[in-house]
């Protein structure tokens, strides 16, 4: 590859979608890249970047989203959904009683395995939840991606990464050799394409956002933006999630961790006693 079309790239990617590209990923640009430069007629990448250049719309989205599609699956890591159960919902229980309401933003949805495991959580919380409104929210900087995510299809290799079998079993019908997850949790989550680079003020307040393993692709000034504008959008008393090797320590004083949980943030006025209290109970 010529170092001029890796720096384009580099450039475009990073102003498009925050992804910061070293030039050890070379590698990385070829894999994804060459496919899509030949099912558009080109014999390598110095032709689709030639054709890039002038702006064409359609190639700029595809590559775009061949380079920030990462891979998600059904409760992923564990340790957050564990949190979200022993920690998040007692709190969300307690101090939203008087609504019988909160909000969920999973700000890196993928395919749709994130926001479903969380539906699925909360609909095993069974009449505890049964009068409470939940919205949860999917967003994702592909079309691809969400289109797929709002089927709620998905094969039996991704069934098979995380998702206990007992919930595949009352959550899941298969059709061929797919799964096909439950109307009922389906309706559960509203997927929109957002980039998080961009404004999105309009998504209105959360309870809870998760935002993980996207912040590790941004350099520092970017996750700083990005984690000061999601604080503006959480509740006082809300919860950020992220993933195992992110952080705001070192990068923003919006947040602050919560002590014996991993990768649980709240903003950095809240009162945490109750909630570590509960975290090691």
């Amino acid at each position: 590859m010529r170092q001029a079309d890796f720096e384009y790239l580099a450039k475009f990617l990073k102003e498009r979608s925050g992804l910061v590209l070293t030039p050890n990923k070379e590698y990385l640009i070829e894999s994804r890249l060459l496919p899509i430069a030949r099912d558009n007629g080109f014999e390598d990448i110095e032709g689709l970047v030639g054709a890039m250049r002038p702006g064409a719309v359609a190639l700029l989205e595809q590559v775009t989203e061949a380079m920030t599609t990462n891979e998600s699956f059904f409760f992923r890591d564990k340790t957050p959904f564990e949190m979200f159960e022993k920690v998040i919902l007692p709190h969300l229980l307690e101090t939203r009683a008087g609504t019988n309401r909160f909000r969920i933003w999973c700000a890196a949805a993928s395919t749709g395995q994130e926001p479903y495991s969380l539906a699925m959580q909360i609909k095993e919380m069974g009449p505890k939840l049964s009068s409470w409104r939940q919205e949860i929210i999917g967003t994702d900087l592909s079309a691809d991606v969400l289109r797929r995510a709002k089927l709620g299809k998905y094969t039996q290799f991704e069934v098979q990464r995380g998702l206990p079998i007992q919930l595949l079993v009352k959550y899941f019908k298969q059709i061929g050799h797919d799964w096909e997850i439950s109307p009922d949790i389906r309706s559960m989550v509203q997927y929109r394409k957002l980039n998080l680079l961009e404004e999105f003020s309009a998504l209105g307040q959360f309870d809870v956002v998760f935002c993980r393993n996207v912040l590790i692709y941004f350099d520092q000034q970017t996750k700083a933006q990005v984690l000061e504008r999601i604080a503006k959008q959480l509740a006082p008393d809300g919860f950020l999630v992220l993933g195992a090797a992110e952080t705001v320590i070192g990068i923003t004083k919006a947040f602050k961790p919560l002590k014996g949980c991993r990768g649980l943030y709240v903003p950095a006025e809240a009162d945490v006693s109750k909630l570590e209290r509960a975290a090691v109970a």
